[in-house]
């Protein structure tokens, strides 16, 4: 029975994109409806028997990021989308681009750190199904706040990615920022804090954005109670202009005396570096600053960013960037 679905799945695939045949032609053929064969298509798509390319003539993202990964020396994928293109939707096409290589790279036996956020959200939402055996996911920073919990949201997301991929789920119950650097480093010799942090560790993919203080939209962590008044003030001394997994970045991808890096929960740049492969998904114009950032504190193997994003980051850099060689 199992053989037979497939082969209708590659039939109505065959007759649907490289025949061209319209649903109610190909529903005829195989004898069953057009909803039928729509769910057909759409398991065609899921599994990876049909992979669908946009490659618009006038696309730049090629050269775009040939030129980003010879810079930073990263694997670059700058999805296509018009000059025109809003906000939601580069962020829709780059979440559908980073939840297929996600997929693609993911497997039984390997651990995945995730960092909660909008564009991870977004991504979350574009996970195929791909069963894996003995795998894991964990969260990678504390999501409690002043304001709320944020646990719920942490947890969902979190959770999807596991269901995604039949993978058992690790939540980190911490919150983003702990008010003492002392309370810090007594909850991390927790054993129960212990064990997620061990997990983080063993982690083969990492998977992240970047959160930009500035900008029309502020990044979650700024907009949403994880800080008051007087850490934007302190954030704005330091000169810092985004994070990676809540762990704070000046321009030239500098760290470690920020201060409230003493109090933040999520894997510092020199720890994420331990992950052998780090995926960081952008999209925006405000996430240009953060994202240079991220490139130039070496937290990113692998990039998967929006054409328009992409050409902005492009012209900042020109030929002066002070990125560290790898």
């Amino acid at each position: 029975m199992l053989v037979e679905r497939e082969q209708d799945v590659l039939r109505a695939a065959s007759m649907y994109y490289l025949q061209d045949l319209k649903m109610e032609v190909i529903a005829r053929h195989l004898g069953t409806s057009r909803s039928t064969v729509s769910r057909l298509l759409r398991h065609a798509r899921d599994t990876g028997l049909v992979e669908i390319t946009l490659r618009p003539s006038s696309t730049r993202a090629p050269g775009l990021g040939r030129s980003i990964s010879s810079t930073f020396g990263i694997d670059t994928y700058v999805v296509p989308v018009p000059d025109s293109a809003g906000s939601v939707e580069r962020l829709d096409q780059v979440a559908m681009t980073a939840a297929r290589l996600i997929g693609s790279w993911f497997d039984s036996d390997m651990v995945m750190g995730v960092a909660w956020g909008t564009t991870i959200a977004a991504v979350s939402r574009y996970l195929a199904p791909k069963p894996t055996r003995g795998s894991a996911v964990v969260q990678l920073n504390g999501a409690a706040n002043m304001r709320t919990s944020g646990v719920e949201y942490a947890a969902d997301l979190i959770s999807s990615f596991g269901s995604a991929f039949d993978a058992a789920v690790h939540h980190f119950s911490v919150p983003a920022f702990f008010d003492y650097p002392d309370t810090k480093d007594a909850m991390w010799r927790e054993r129960s804090v212990r064990r997620v942090l061990d997990m983080q560790r063993r982690a083969d993919l990492a998977v992240f954005s970047v959160g930009a203080v500035a900008g029309a939209v502020p990044s979650h962590v700024y907009s949403a109670g994880y800080l008051d008044e007087s850490d934007v003030r302190r954030l704005h001394d330091d000169g810092v202009v985004g994070d990676v997994c809540t762990v704070f970045l000046r321009a030239d991808g500098s760290w470690a005396d920020v201060s409230l890096n003493g109090r933040a929960t999520g894997p510092t740049p020199a720890q994420l570096e331990r992950v052998p492969r780090r995926v960081c998904v952008v999209a925006g114009d405000n996430k240009v600053a953060p994202l240079l950032a991220a490139l130039r504190a070496r937290v990113v193997t692998d990039l998967v960013v929006d054409e328009v994003t992409a050409t902005a980051l492009v012209e900042v850099v020109g030929t002066r960037t002070s990125a560290r060689p790898r």
